[in-house]
């Protein structure tokens, strides 16, 4: 999506802020910032001028760059697990329940590298790494346990054996990740559409045969290479 540079210096909103209203409208301008430029454009001077208020306004809401950017990446994150939440809810129920569940992750996973694609700078800036991100905790983020949600689903239908369950959230995190930030900041940046389409293709298909080990699997190992991945 192309922004002009008017757009970008162009207020988030004009007019007095009641308190509280100024820290959410900061976050929101410094995410339009980074959909430009990436984590890199995240500053508090800049997100105070792009709401149209001085500086020392913005600073009574973020002590410093640090504070901003990990509130940016919060809502870069919440972005993006909301693409995923919406592509998994919107996969129809099939009548066979495995094939419900497996188009669920991998539809999820399409959808994770398609928004990094779209979205790079919020991507970039979901993913940027700072003192603040460094203490969370990875089993609490939106993202994993939502990964596992769908892990889940392989498990209890019989698509995956329950002993390969344990981390299994990092192997998938860790393939379709990967593959997007081959595609944002990688080698497959210009690569054409098609070369991008497999190789996404094949990413999801080997994440879920490797998978494939419970007992309703065999069907679907044995039949499709693709794994029922949707078109």
């Amino acid at each position: 999506m192309a922004i002009t540079d008017d757009a970008a210096r162009r207020p988030a909103r004009e007019g007095p802020y009641h308190h509280g209203d100024l820290r959410n409208a900061l976050v929101r301008a410094s995410a339009q910032l980074a959909e430009i430029g990436g984590p890199a454009a995240v500053t508090v001077r800049a997100a105070a001028r792009a709401v149209g208020v001085t500086a020392t306004a913005a600073y009574r809401h973020f002590k410093g760059h640090e504070e901003l950017l990990a509130a940016v990446c919060d809502h870069a994150a919440d972005a993006l697990f909301d693409a995923l939440d919406s592509s998994m809810k919107n996969v129809p129920d099939q009548a066979d329940p495995a094939a419900t569940a497996i188009a669920r992750l991998a539809t999820a996973g399409r959808a994770y590298i398609e928004y990094a694609d779209r979205e790079r700078g919020l991507f970039r800036t979901a993913f940027c790494a700072s003192d603040i991100d460094m203490h969370k905790d990875v089993y609490e983020e939106p993202i994993f346990q939502l990964i596992g949600v769908g892990i889940d689903a392989l498990v209890a239908v019989g698509f995956m054996d329950a002993r390969q369950r344990p981390g299994a959230e990092f192997t998938a995190w860790a393939v379709v990740h990967g593959l997007a930030s081959l595609i944002v900041d990688g080698p497959l940046a210009d690569a054409e559409a098609p070369d991008r389409e497999a190789a996404v293709d094949h990413a999801i298909a080997t994440v879920l045969r490797g998978f494939a080990t419970g007992p309703h699997a065999e069907p679907y190992r044995s039949t499709d290479p693709n794994i029922a991945l949707p078109g």
